[in-house]
């Protein structure tokens, strides 16, 4: 678990990550940031030396909040690992509730608006993706070597496709205003991956006595 930041520096942090989802990062002020915190500049100016600054430490308290979460969810206690893929995707389904800022993404919400204007905002956004997608590739590796070993694809590219799909999805809500928008598009990647580690046939005797698969599949490449 990443230990996190304690006391007004934290304040500020959470707060960051709820204003800037709301508002975007343009659109936030280091006042507003304050407000929401229940700080002053002083103590803001203390920790920070502006909101560049406190956005580049934001994308590291992101990365040590949703870490721990998902360090300790219900997906990482599951024996396989294709199915813990899965269950992985389900759960970032799972957490589609509420508002849209309280399920959207602070590292997709400000790299959009910051990837030419802000290369440090930019740069620290990347390292915190590449992070979490790390994680999923060291399941993919091992459910790729079960199910698909003969497959071209590799891990972290369909790690970072899963990011994709998932940010995607958060834009998709935004612009629908509909949270079960974002939903629907996860359950799709959801087929995609599964489709990718294909789950081993069932096996029947046929009346002439010749086995038979249930079904069949082209693996994919």
């Amino acid at each position: 678990m990443t230990e996190l930041a304690e006391g007004p520096k934290r304040k500020l942090l959470d707060a960051a990550l709820r204003v800037i989802r709301v508002q975007g990062y343009a659109g936030s002020s280091v006042d507003d940031i304050c407000r929401e915190a229940g700080v002053t500049k002083g103590s803001f100016f203390h920790h920070f030396k502006g909101k560049d600054h406190l956005a580049i430490a934001a994308t590291e308290h992101w990365t040590g909040v949703t870490g721990n979460l998902f360090e300790s969810a219900p997906f990482r206690r599951v024996a396989d690992p294709r199915e813990r893929v899965l269950a992985y995707i389900d759960f970032r389904a799972s957490l589609i509730q509420g508002d849209l800022p309280d399920f959207t993404c602070l590292l997709g919400t400000m790299v959009q608006e910051t990837y030419s204007t802000h290369p440090d905002i930019r740069d620290a956004c990347s390292r915190a993706i590449l992070f979490h997608a790390r994680t999923v590739e060291a399941d993919l590796i091992e459910a790729k070597r079960l199910y698909a070993s003969k497959a071209k694809w590799q891990p972290l590219d369909v790690a970072l496709f899963a990011q994709a799909a998932i940010q995607g999805a958060f834009i998709l809500a935004k612009a629908q205003h509909d949270p079960a928008a974002a939903r629907r598009a996860i359950a799709h990647l959801h087929q995609y991956v599964a489709w990718l580690l294909p789950a081993p046939t069932t096996t029947t005797a046929t009346r002439s006595g010749r086995p038979s698969t249930s079904a069949t599949r082209r693996r994919p490449v």
